[in-house]
């Protein structure tokens, strides 16, 4: 069964707040898929769901909710398990596709919705994707933000990892060491925030930027350097939410998704070969790092994503698209949604 429940008190329009504040917003809870979620919910109207990916937090789509809200949507966005205020399992078994999924499709019964658009951005990307392929009867529409998630491949991504990174391990095979990345991430989450960040941005340049493989005899956050300046787009009082968060929390639960992308190929064979055919988005970051070794997924959209209405590179964009960019993101998100019948 699941249920939900609404805190806080009656608040301003959300176009008169300060969209970095978090208590600006409708949270509310609900006992979903053997779990407590938590999720922000605003507006009326045709749901959207928005999903966030690593090292976010439902935050990250501060400046998306209220333009979403406004333009005459209901606009629900989720930390999904493992993240924030939402449970986290022990098992890393709890993170694979089937149950990140099960949980979007339980938070929609849980709000008595049947129909959505579902939005993700980086790991958000993969579940919103899988969502789509799993449940056309529920998501409408999907839009994936700055990751282009692949559909199963022919063999287990390890497979691919090994073969690519030769003499130096890529970061997604150096998570499969567990317990290893989770502590050195957080022995200082402000430090480790505050350089990811940066080093994935589009404000990061040369040595700067984030390196997607670490070199033999380096730790995790030793490819991301600190930075000496911070963009503007995420203020002091928006880094201090997420670095609490993470303070509290670690980082356990949000790599867990990354240990189970060798489970998820191999549960779901019935996907195998399967496409996209809703109407669909795609939105990167033309200097966004975590795209450079997977580029030829974005020439390859159209080939599993059926209904592609459009594919976009935003110049000087890294990996926070919807935080560098907000005001070109909402603009994008709300021309593909106007486009949907309602």
């Amino acid at each position: 069964m699941s249920t939900a429940t609404h805190v806080g008190q009656p608040r301003p329009a959300l176009g008169q707040v300060d969209a970095d504040n978090p208590d600006a917003f409708n949270h509310c809870f609900a006992e979903v898929n053997g779990i407590r979620m938590h999720y922000v919910d605003e507006g009326q109207g045709p749901l959207v769901i928005l999903l966030h990916g690593f090292p976010y937090l439902w935050y990250v789509w501060r400046r998306q909710i209220g333009a979403l809200a406004e333009a005459g949507y209901r606009v629900v966005v989720p930390d999904q398990r493992g993240f924030g205020q939402t449970d986290q399992p022990d098992s890393i078994e709890a993170y694979d596709m089937s149950q990140a999924v099960g949980d979007v499709v339980g938070l929609m019964a849980a709000l008595g919705e049947t129909s959505a658009v579902i939005v993700g951005h980086d790991l958000g990307a993969g579940v919103a994707q899988a969502a789509a392929m799993m449940r056309p009867d529920l998501f409408r529409g999907l839009v994936m933000l700055n990751t282009p998630a692949p559909p199963r491949g022919k063999e287990k991504p390890s497979v691919g990892w090994r073969a690519m990174a030769k003499d130096k391990t890529f970061y997604q095979l150096y998570f499969q060491q567990v317990g290893k990345a989770d502590r050195e991430m957080s022995r200082d989450p402000r430090k480790t925030l505050r350089s990811i960040f940066y080093a994935i941005s589009g404000a990061a340049t040369g040595k700067e930027r984030w390196r997607l493989f670490v070199e033999p005899g380096e730790t995790f956050p030793d490819t991301f350097p600190e930075p000496k300046d911070f963009p503007s787009w995420l203020s002091p009082r928006a880094l201090d939410y997420y670095v609490d968060e993470y303070t509290r929390t670690g980082f356990t639960g949000t790599l867990n998704y990354y240990r189970c992308r060798d489970r998820n190929w191999e549960i779901s064979a019935f996907l195998h070969g399967a496409v996209v055919r809703q109407p669909s988005l795609f939105i990167g970051g033309a200097s966004d790092p975590a795209l450079e070794q997977i580029v030829g997924l974005y020439d390859q959209l159209e080939t599993y994503l059926l209904g592609l209405r459009n594919k976009i590179l935003l110049p000087g964009v890294g990996h926070s698209a919807a935080e560098e960019r907000p005001d070109q993101v909402n603009e994008l998100l709300l021309g593909f949604l106007e486009q949907l019948e309602r």
